[in-house]
This record gives structure tokens, sequence and C-alpha cells, in this order.
């Protein structure tokens, strides 16, 4: 038996790759826009974004910063050997910027009354993170 075979039958975690700059920029006090302007494909910077912008009551530009995250993050999960489906650890640091993404495009598509959207997500995040989905909401 491998090390590392998943006993479950299931596919193994996916543990995206790190990039700890644009964690660390956010983390100082850089603004999420300068931040994604500077690193594009960051997950996080957008998530950031959509974050801020839910909270200053501006949905649908929540919306599209959440939906511009989860595709950046679903490339860099592709990228990392992600087959569509398998967990998607919130524990792995570098998976949240992709979780949070993910759970604000479910927020914010509920918000604006898009009720597919709200379900295909929630169930997305709680399938790919128990933990995550709890967390977050």
């Amino acid at each position: 038996m491998a090390i590392h075979e998943n006993l479950l039958g299931g596919p193994a975690p996916t543990h995206l790759p790190d990039d700890p700059e644009p964690r660390e920029l956010l983390a100082s006090g850089t603004a999420p826009a300068d931040v994604a302007a500077k690193y594009p494909a960051s997950s996080l910077a957008w998530a950031q974004l959509a974050d801020e912008a839910y909270e200053g009551g501006r949905v649908v530009e929540s919306y599209a910063y959440a939906r511009t995250g989860y595709h950046r993050g679903l490339d860099a999960l592709r990228r990392a050997g992600w087959r569509g489906q398998g967990p998607v650890p919130f524990e792995h640091e570098p998976n949240r910027g992709f979780l949070r993404a993910l759970h604000a495009l479910a927020r914010a598509a509920h918000a604006i009354g898009e009720q597919e959207e709200y379900e295909r997500c929630t169930a997305f995040l709680r399938d790919s993170s128990p933990t995550a989905a709890d967390i977050l909401g």
C-alpha cells in the first residue's frame, strides 16, 4: 500500500501551490484592488474584493469579483491535478482563496436571487471542504 493512498476510494485532496506574496500584501494592509492588479491569478485577492463589495452593499460588484476569483481558482485547481471532484481542504492555506471566492459567489448569487447558482455553489463548497462551509457560513 502506498503511503498516501486514499483508503476511502475517492480522489486525493488537491493542494494548491503556495503563492505567499498576495497573502502577505493583503495581510500588511495593501488594498485588494492593488493586489488583484499585481497578481490577477490570486483568488484570495478577488475574494477579498468580493467581501468588501458585499459589505458595502454592492452585491452585483461582489458577484463579479467572486466569479473572477472562482474561475481563477478553477484554473489553478486544474493545473494542480484536480479533475472536477474531490476534496479541496480548507486546512491547506493556499486553497482558502478559491474556497472564499466560491463562498462569496454563493452568497452574492443568493442576494440577487440566482437560486440555481446559489445551490450549486453551496453544494460545491460543502463537497470540496465541509470545514470551509462551516467556517465561512
